[in-house]
Parts: C-alpha cells; structure tokens; sequence
C-alpha cells in the first residue's frame, strides 16, 4: 500500500477518535487530544508493526478502544495515544509532563515497561508488579494497560507462535481475570476468547462450529420463544428488548470442563436476555421482580433456578435477575432480567456511572494484600499467583449467622471464610455447621451459605490445612503459625513411619536433615548397604505431637463388644478415634481401628488393654 494511503487512513481513523471525545470534552482537551495524536504520529513515523503497516495505527487503535468502547475521559485517550512513545522512542516521561502534565505523565509511566539490568523476578512479572502497585493509588492506568492489550490481542495472528503463546497466556491469567474484576465483562469475554483461540485453536475452531450449528438448529423455536415473551410483556404494558445471547466458546469451553459433559449435554449454552426500561418512580428491582411474576404465570419455573443478582451483585459490580423458565418446546431456559442501567454497567464496569463502593472495597482490600505480600517478600510465581487468587477469580458471596456478607473466591472453604472473618476464628476452627448441617473446616463453600463456625482453644493449624484454602490471608495465617513451631529435628520415612520409642536409625540427607527409619524397614536396609557412612544414632523420645496409627483386632462376636473396645481407647487410655471399620462373619469379628498416640510405648498400652477385652483374639498393627 502506498504510503499516501496510509496517510488517508491514519487521518481517518484519528479523526474517529476525535468525533467520540468532542462532544464530551472541553475545546482546550480536545486541543490536548490532537497534540497527543500528532506527537506519536511524529514519534513513531518510522517504525512499522509486524503487518508491515505504520505503527501509529496501533496507538490510534488503543485510542479508539479507549474513547468509543470504554467512554474513558481526555487523560486516558491522550495517555493511550501516548503509550508506547517514552518505551520505543527517544521521547522521557519528563517530556510528556512538560507537554501534558502530571497525570498523563503517571498513566503513561505506569504502562512502560521498565528496562533495567537486573530484574527483581522476572521481566515480566516485575511489569505485572508495576502494574499492580500503580492499582492502590489510580486503577485508571490499568485501562489504559486493557485498551492496549485489547487490541494487541484481536492482531495476534501476526506474531510468531511462540509469541502468541507467551501473550495469550498472559491475557488469560491475568488481564481477562483483571477486566472481568473491574465489571468489563465485554473486554474480559472478548480477551477470554482471543486467548483461547490462539492458545487451542483446533479446540476454540470445533466449538465455534458447534455453537453456530447449534444456533442455526435452534433459532427458530427460540425465536418463537423469545416471541412469547415479548408479547407477554407488552400485553402487561412493558417495553423490553428481548433476545438470545450465546455463550462464547471459551465460556463453553469451561462449563464442558466444570460439569463433564460434552457440548450436546451441555445445559445452558444459550440465555435469553429481557432489557427493560425504568420508569420514573419505580426502582429497578420492583421492575424486576414485576416481569418476573408476569413471566411466571405464563411459564413454568424451575424450582430452585433463582439468583439474584440485583440484591447481591457480584464483586464486579454485576446486577441481573436470573431465573430458569421451561419454554413450551420443553427445555429449561436460563433468562436474565436486567435494566438499561445493568447492562451499560456490565459493558464500563468500574468505569459506568454508578457507586464507586464495590471498586473502593476492592482498591483497599488491593492495598492490604500488596503491602502484606510485600512485607513477606514473596517474589516470583508466588507474588502472581496470590494476587491472582485473592482478586481475579469469581467470587462467591456467603453469609455469617447475623447475614453479614463475606465475599470469597471460588473453591473457598470453611477455613477461608474463618480466617476472612478474624485470624483468630479461623487458627482456632473445629468445625462448622453450613445451612445449619455439620460440616468439616475443608467443607468447600458455595454462593448463599450461612456458615457458622465452632472454635476450640486446643486446635491449632495442621500442615494439610494449606491444601484445603485458596484465600491469600488463610494460606499467610497458617504458614505464619507453622513457621512459628519450633523446627523438628528429623522427618520420618514415609514407608515405615516410625513413632517415638520405637527402634528407628537415621540417615544424613544431603541437605543435612535426618530422615528417621524403623530398624527392619527396608528402605533403611537398602540405604545401610549403599551409604552406611551417613547413618546416625537418634534417640526419637515422645513430646505433645501424635501420631497416626492402625490395629487389627480379631474377636469372637458377641453382645457390647463394639462399646467395649470404643470404651478402652476412648475412655480408659484418653485418645481420640479417627475411624472405626468392623465386619463380622459366621461370628468372627474383625475391625480396623485407626487412632493417634504419642509413642510406641502408648500404643503397646492400647495394645495391652485392648487384648485383655472378653473375646479379642489378636490384636495386629
């Protein structure tokens, strides 16, 4: 192409930014605007994008985004324009202060990527950590930092494969999460999707090819359906928008992935979408909840298939009414009911003109973390991978006993809602009781449970604890505890798992730690022949841990002997039971019995007594 067609389409799509922003700008910003556009015109006039077109049609392309799909204010349009100047040109941060000020300056700082010498994890992830400091004082640059990426992402299939892989991988774990946190479902679906498709594209190709069929093969009844509602509706005297929205092949992707089934027993890949208007004097929800008693006498409701969303919106700000309505071909269809307002909201999150609560919520709790994070000098994955964790996944929202909201992510467990409520609940939780049923500390949790937890002052955090949370703040708060413990001298061989005053030997590990083992373990007399040089005399005495053990005991069946055993371990020798297996064949008994002692010396009592009961044969461990 000629370079004076370039020129035509550069002034062309330039001027489109133009016209969004004039009528929402004063005439000394949109001064500002131009003068940003013709600085990296000038910057960038002799580099070229991988296309092979000039690179200033990628800034003006960020800009777009910025000013037509994000309606995002001057700063962000000129910091968009500007983004790439100081990285890729000779141009300074200090330059663009002098031109544009302090606050273009900061955004535009805040989306260079920083060369230094040495890095403090990795490249990436010191850009990512920049990023993310920059979120506790202005989470505006990290719209910029989306505009950007949106469009890097819709122009990938120019990039080298491994190219794609690295930027694709990048967008799913961490911008699509971020942008769907900030309420921009559009650019998170949008993000998911060019991810997906450059990461699996004979995966992302047969599901495009599968929703399409299916959309085809459905689009008539569901047209006819649709219909119903609409006309519904309008005989109630209410306007509405009424039609179906597909689900995008990434979110199918996940819920064929969630559930297990394959994309023809998937339910749901489809929705129904019910916009309404608010008129004057009556609140959204009223409105809401009047369509769906309409809808409600016209279609049967599925028992159980309400969320509201509107009184408990998600931590993205998401508001809708969801209900499950059975059409008259006879499926269940999934129909959001949302107002003009909801759905603006859902396409500017953070950004659409409504309470800021949820977003400053979110910043401060950001802050907390960060500073947390960095007070324990997490670095590398770790650093990513908790911040991911503590704000990018779904969340679920979950109450106290009184109706006190607690937001967590998805998969959190009782032992994450403990330690979000006070530290100390959660370093001294039991067990619980979910919906008023018992349940265990690693009872996983779901949208709506009232959880009431149970404290003992005698327990204390267990290393298995760290498996059964997915919260940043639980997994500090039992990694700070155990790191409080005073260090075991030794670790037991898990083959043979010796207990205290048993006969064990150790081995020196490389690392200098001693590895316990019993004496006729054969691990321990595979090692004596190979690096007999390393073994070392223990004396392994009792303290307060206990210790997992099992015994096998055979007995003549008979009346109360169940009590009689459960009595002796429980009673007699103080020891909790762990579980209690027992069988019984043409009046022979056997039973399995695990518990927890202090030492052999402890269990060769158990053993002991429990020999003694009327009718025990053998007792085996």
């Amino acid at each position: 192409m000629e370079q004076q067609d370039y020129n035509r389409i550069i002034d062309e799509r330039a001027g489109a930014v133009f016209a969004a922003m004039e009528g929402r700008v004063s005439p000394g910003d949109m001064e500002r605007i131009k003068a940003a556009f013709e600085l990296a015109r000038s910057a960038h006039s002799s580099q070229r994008r991988k296309t092979g077109e000039p690179y200033i049609l990628h800034p003006i392309a960020v800009a777009t985004i910025a000013a037509q799909e994000l309606s995002l204010e001057a700063n962000l349009v000129i910091a968009a324009f500007l983004h790439d100047v100081v990285e890729d040109t000779d141009y300074t941060i200090d330059d663009i202060r002098q031109r544009f000020g302090d606050d273009v300056a900061f955004l535009v700082s805040v989306v260079t990527k920083q060369k230094k010498e040495k890095y403090e994890m990795s490249r990436q992830l010191d850009n990512f950590k920049q990023m993310l400091n920059a979120v506790q004082y202005d989470i505006r640059a990290i719209l910029v930092k989306l505009a950007d990426r949106l469009h890097n992402m819709r122009t990938l299939s120019s990039m080298r494969p491994d190219k794609q892989m690295k930027i694709a991988g990048e967008t799913d774990y961490f911008y699509a999460p971020l942008a769907n946190r900030l309420g921009l479902y559009h650019v998170k679906t949008e993000l998911e999707n060019l991810s997906f498709r450059f990461r699996c594209p004979r995966e992302y190709d047969e599901l495009v090819r599968l929703i399409e069929g299916d959309r085809r093969a459905q689009a008539e009844r569901l047209e006819v359906f649709c219909s119903e509602i609409r006309q519904t509706l309008k005989d109630s005297g209410i306007k509405a928008r009424v039609y179906i929205e597909y689900r995008h092949p990434y979110s199918v992707w996940r819920k064929m992935h969630k559930f297990g089934d394959d994309f023809n027993h998937l339910k749901y890949r489809h929705f129904t979408e019910i916009v309404f208007d608010t008129p004057q004097g009556v609140s959204e929800k009223d409105m809401a909840l009047r369509i769906y008693s309409i809808l409600t006498d016209r279609f049967k409701e599925k028992p159980g298939g309400i969320t509201n969303y509107i009184d408990s919106p998600k931590e993205n700000g998401y508001q809708s009414f969801h209900v499950k309505l059975l059409a008259d071909f006879g499926r269940w269809q999934e129909v959001h009911i949302s107002s003009e307002r909801m759905v603006r909201d859902s396409q500017l999150g953070c950004i659409a003109d409504r309470s800021d609560d949820n977003i400053r919520r979110w910043i401060e709790k950001f802050r907390a973390i960060l500073r947390d994070i960095a007070y324990h000098g997490l670095d590398g994955s770790t650093f990513l991978e908790n911040v991911a964790t503590t704000f990018y996944n779904d969340d679920i929202m979950t109450f106290t006993p009184h109706g006190n909201p607690v937001v967590l992510p998805q998969k959190a467990t009782v032992l994450d809602f403990a330690f979000e409520v006070d530290p100390e609940l959660g370093l001294h939780a039991k067990y619980a009781r979910l919906n008023n049923f018992l349940a265990s500390v690693k009872a996983k949790l779901h949208r709506g449970d009232v959880v009431e937890i149970f404290t003992d002052d005698g327990v204390h955090p267990q290393p298995d604890w760290l498996d059964a949370v997915v919260t940043y703040k639980a997994k500090n708060a039992i990694e700070a505890y155990l790191a409080s413990l005073p260090k075991k001298e030794y670790c037991r061989c898990p083959e043979c798992n010796p207990i205290p005053c048993e006969e064990v030997i150790g081995f020196r590990e490389a690392d200098g730690s001693i590895t316990l083992h019993k004496r006729d373990c054969p691990v321990a007399i595979r090692l004596a022949t190979q690096q007999g040089d390393d073994i070392v005399s223990v004396d392994f005495v009792a303290d307060e841990t206990l210790y997992p053990v099992k015994i096998d005991v055979t007995a003549v069946d008979r009346y109360h002997l169940f009590i009689d055993l459960v009595d002796c371990i429980t009673n007699e020798l103080n020891l909790n039971i762990d579980s209690f297996n027992t069988s019984a064949v043409d009046s022979i008994v056997s039973c399995k019995i695990a518990f927890r002692v202090h030492s052999d010396a402890e269990l060769q009592t158990v053993v002991h007594h429990i020999s003694a009961i009327a009718g025990v044969d053998t007792v085996a461990f």
